[in-house]
């Protein structure tokens, strides 16, 4: 089992912004080259994102379902990937002060990733998250203002 976690810099909400938009999936997920809602209403239970998956001049694709949602707290996906099987990722948010604090958990389901999960691939998914997480942050940070930059430039207009 490989889980990490990450503080960002905003709240719970903006973060849940984020993971509800299905649009934004490969921006933050690391091996992803894109994204599209494929079935239901992400990212209700049972909803479903295609995505795509370059390795040099191939491109492969996968598809997540939602399997859990418990707003604002709980996402949990089980990532499909063909042949290589299946991995459930849990997103736990949860507020930290004015910050969130965002926990993910991943370990593989089903097929070979299953048969032949072990430490070493646990510490391989330990940097993917490390990145996922970092990317998802900046996403996060980049699409919501901070509050107190929001406050800063009211004040410094008001100033004037």
């Amino acid at each position: 089992m490989a889980a990490r976690h990450h503080l960002i810099d905003r709240s719970p909400s903006a973060v849940w912004a984020v993971l509800e938009d299905a649009r934004l999936y490969g921006e933050w997920v690391v091996g992803t080259s894109g994204s599209r809602q494929e079935r239901g209403d992400w990212p209700e239970t049972g909803s479903s994102i295609a995505y795509s998956v370059r390795l040099g001049p191939k491109e492969f694709t996968g598809r997540t379902v939602v399997r859990r949602i418990e707003r604002p707290r709980t996402l949990e996906l089980e990532a499909e990937a063909g042949a290589l099987g299946s991995a459930r990722i849990a997103l736990d948010i949860r507020p930290w002060g004015d910050k969130t604090l965002v926990i993910v958990d991943e370990h593989p389901l089903r097929g070979l990733g299953g048969t032949l999960h072990n430490v070493l691939l646990d510490s391989l998914i330990q940097v993917r998250h490390r990145t996922m997480l970092a990317r998802l942050a900046r996403l996060v940070e980049r699409v919501t203002p901070a509050r107190a930059s929001v406050g800063a430039r009211t004040g410094a207009q008001a100033d004037r």
